[in-house]
């Protein structure tokens, strides 16, 4: 059974009790490796630099870039990563984080729809 999948900020302080996967690519500023706001990092399971810099959070180009993010994820690193991170998620509830400012037009959104599907009979 899946455990459930919050998203939000790494800056947010953690009051869930949930593990706080912080997925991105670099580490956020400011922070210590071992801030409590971080239970685990897996950034490679985030995009890419280059489809990073492609999307450039810009919302009209997220259709695109969650079709070419996925894609991403199908394979290699990125798909051993995201099968990692499906492992954590069926074993307790999470919350993956991002120093993004807009989680909704991140790649949360997309890993949180994925890990959903996954879990769905």
């Amino acid at each position: 059974m899946m455990g459930a999948v919050k998203l939000g900020r790494v800056y947010d302080d953690p009051h869930d009790g949930t593990l706080r996967v912080l997925v991105d690519r670099l580490w956020p500023r400011g922070f210590h490796r071992d801030d409590p706001r971080v239970g685990r990092w897996l950034p490679n399971v985030a995009p890419s630099n280059e489809l990073r810099r492609w999307y450039g959070h810009d919302p009209a180009r997220f259709d695109e870039f969650a079709r070419r993010y996925e894609q991403e994820l199908s394979g290699g690193e990125q798909a051993a990563a995201f099968a990692e991170l499906s492992g954590l998620v069926s074993a307790r509830p999470v919350t993956l984080v991002t120093a993004t400012r807009e989680v909704g037009l991140s790649h949360l959104a997309v890993l949180g729809r994925l890990l959903d599907a996954a879990g769905s009979p």
